[in-house]
């Protein structure tokens, strides 16, 4: 579980202050998006040994990109090299309007790994006519597949790759590839209420596999392993983790890379379940990393993960934040507002770091996560514990590009909250991260009995909405001051206005008009808004929305008081959680989390079309060059910059790209 706020801490912020001025953060700009550049600070402080794992690390990543883009939709992989190979190939005059909305929709399509938005789920339609696309391939002689030409034109076809829309089945109405055609939403929850592992130690059924009917109309797995499903593609993978097995740090890293090997060639779940435990173990390695099918977001049953990866190295100096509040971990668990019914006894193995990104791939890029909390696995966490990071060098390229942006003067209500965000907002953000990763989806426990899909389509609005409110709960408390992690009280204001500002009202901007809210991440955060607005005391609200000058704003009257009611909230949700109580999580997401207030969504969008900022960003990698002696050995790696959006993107179609069209 994932993706929350990070800020630099003071070492890297001062050495990224001096290389800001050379350093060129912004790439590209297109839509609603803007690509960006991150620098891997101390990269050059490794050990050989190091950059070179590194490197392996960061080819195994780069070989999973094909099976994200099939994930995604079915027909994402043709549209993709089709799109590609008119952009080589075209034979007209490129300086048209034509040809620059064909660009852009093509930079869309590497964005979001496919054809709908990555983040609304939206498909977004070509600004180019389909007669013009058909004559330009006729023209440079590509040949294509028709059925493309209505995905791609039609906005009734595929209108969604993932819907949670209530009333509607969630596997026909979405465009992801996790299940195969014809399969529906009651005959996939009846294939894994059939197979369900309810042992001590289960294992995540579904995880690695496709459901499709077979010629006999019956439910089968077609599983994610090498000689199964995706086999082009992992035998890559496998072949570059064997070279990382072979330069690892020690032995808890070996053993975890050995499990993952096995993983990928045998699709064995059990095998995973070891690689899981093996992982959180290796506690000493500098160099780690995420790899395979991992995060579950965009199945809309939330049973099968995604491809992910990403290559990292621990940030020493930053992460003695970060294991201060993991060894306190017990205390937040203890102090917590919930029920004593839903605790831990007995909190083990919550390891935290602060990490330097060193390359993203799969569902990690473009757009990526700022904080990780692995493995997903309830019974693994309580008895081996997880590891949570937050990730410095990208939230350092957010803030370089966001700095006198205007964001700040146009929504926060005035210069008081103005200049304690300044102050204060960057060191809330690290530690609402902190907490949320670190302790909040560590907290808590099921019943007995609880599976971990007990809430459905609900229960990852609901856990991002639980380590939330875990994490702001705390963001106020004089234990924070005690451990030396804020300077004073004051200081959570800022973490507070802007929690409260982004979930009531600026996150709308990523919203089309008349749209309800659909991603997980949006939907709790709209939740926590919305439902403490509704149970605020009706003679003196904590916190409210106020009209001034014809523009709305949030104002806090009561920063206790609104701890108070994310204290009461974060317990009814831990109870949902631990109750595996589905009619309560689809109560209060459907009334709290979905629907957007239309006249202030308008005004939103109007006020901040006015900045000509973009809402969503993403990143472009370097790239890692190994310098060889001549007899082959690695004797440096190199890391380069400087390689462009367009570039990049065409580099990895041609050289990472094994997967056939079809799948």
């Amino acid at each position: 579980m994932k993706k929350h706020v990070v800020i630099a801490c003071a070492a890297i912020s001062l050495l990224c202050a001096c290389q800001k001025q050379t350093f060129r953060y912004s790439v590209d700009k297109f839509y609603d998006l803007e690509i960006l550049r991150y620098d891997v600070p101390a990269f050059d402080e490794l050990t050989l040994q190091q950059k070179t794992l590194v490197y392996y690390l960061s080819e195994a990543a780069l070989w999973g990109r094909d099976i994200l883009y099939d994930q995604n939709g079915r027909y994402n992989l043709r549209i993709r090299r089709t799109l590609e190979n008119l952009y080589l190939n075209y034979p007209y005059d490129k300086n048209t309007e034509e040809f620059a909305a064909f660009e852009r929709y093509l930079k869309r399509v590497w964005f979001s790994n496919g054809i709908h938005h990555h983040y609304s789920e939206d498909k977004f339609l070509p600004e180019f006519s389909q007669e013009w696309f058909e004559a330009a391939c006729a023209k440079a002689g590509i040949v294509y597949e028709k059925e493309i030409l209505p995905v791609m034109f039609d906005p009734e076809v595929m209108p969604k790759r993932m819907t949670q829309q209530d009333g509607v089945d969630l596997v026909l109405g979405s465009a992801g590839n996790y299940y195969g055609e014809g399969v529906t939403q009651a005959e996939a929850e009846a294939w894994y209420n059939a197979h369900k592992d309810n042992s001590e130690e289960p294992l995540w059924i579904g995880l690695n596999s496709q459901l499709v009917k077979n010629e006999n109309g019956e439910i089968v797995e077609r599983v994610y392993k090498v000689g199964g499903l995706y086999s082009e593609a992992l035998e890559h993978v496998v072949y570059w983790l064997r070279k990382a097995y072979d330069v690892a740090e020690n032995d808890a890293q070996r053993a975890a890379i050995a499990k993952m090997i096995e993983f990928n060639k045998t699709g064995d779940l059990k095998a995973f379940n070891e690689y899981c435990i093996a992982w959180v173990k290796d506690l000493n390695s500098r160099v780690d990393y995420v790899n395979g099918f991992t995060e579950t977001y965009s199945d809309p049953l939330g049973i099968t993960g995604t491809w992910e990866s990403m290559v990292n190295f621990k940030d020493l100096e930053a992460t003695k934040r970060t294991q201060l509040i993991s060894d306190n971990a017990q205390w937040f668990e203890d102090n917590s507002p919930t029920d004593t019914l839903y605790k831990k006894e007995e909190v083990k193995g919550v390891t935290a770091k602060v990490i330097t990104v060193a390359m993203l791939a799969g569902d990690c890029y473009p757009a990526t996560p700022i904080g990780i909390n692995l493995p997903n696995a309830s019974w693994i966490r309580k008895e081996y514990g997880s590891k949570s990071v937050t990730i410095d060098n990208l939230m350092h390229a957010y803030n370089e590009v966001a700095k006198g942006n205007g964001f700040n003067e146009e929504f926060m209500i005035d210069d008081a909250i103005r200049e304690l965000y300044n102050e204060y907002g960057a060191m809330c953000g690290d530690l609402h991260t902190d907490l949320h990763e670190c302790v909040g989806h560590g907290s808590g426990k099921l019943m007995p009995g609880v599976g971990k899909d007990a809430l459905k389509e609900h229960a990852s609005t609901i856990e991002e909405a639980r380590a939330d409110l875990f994490g702001l709960y705390y963001l106020a408390d004089p234990k924070l001051v005690e451990l030396g992690l804020l300077p004073n009280m004051d200081a959570c204001k800022a973490g507070y206005y802007q929690q409260m500002m982004n979930g009531a009202m600026t996150q709308l901007v990523r919203i089309e008009p008349g749209k309800d809210i659909e991603e997980a991440h949006m939907r709790n955060r709209q939740l926590i808004a919305n439902w403490v607005l509704d149970h605020v005391a009706p003679t003196a609200p904590e916190v409210a929305i106020i009209e001034r000058d014809g523009k709305h704003f949030l104002q806090i009257n009561d920063y206790q008081g609104l701890r108070r009611l994310y204290g009461k909230l974060l317990a009814e949700i831990q109870r949902i959680t631990s109750e595996g109580d589905y009619p309560a999580a689809k109560e209060i997401v459907e009334k709290y989390a979905v629907k957007v207030n239309p006249e202030l969504h308008k005004e939103v969008l109007e006020r901040y079309a006015k900045l000509n900022l973009a809402p969503y960003k993403g990143f472009v990698n370097p790239v890692y060059t190994p310098v060889c002696d001549r007899n082959g050995n690695i004797t440096d790696v190199k890391i380069d910059f400087t390689e462009g959006y367009v570039e990049q993107h065409l580099r990895y179609s041609r050289d990472y790209s094994p997967l056939p069209s079809i799948n």
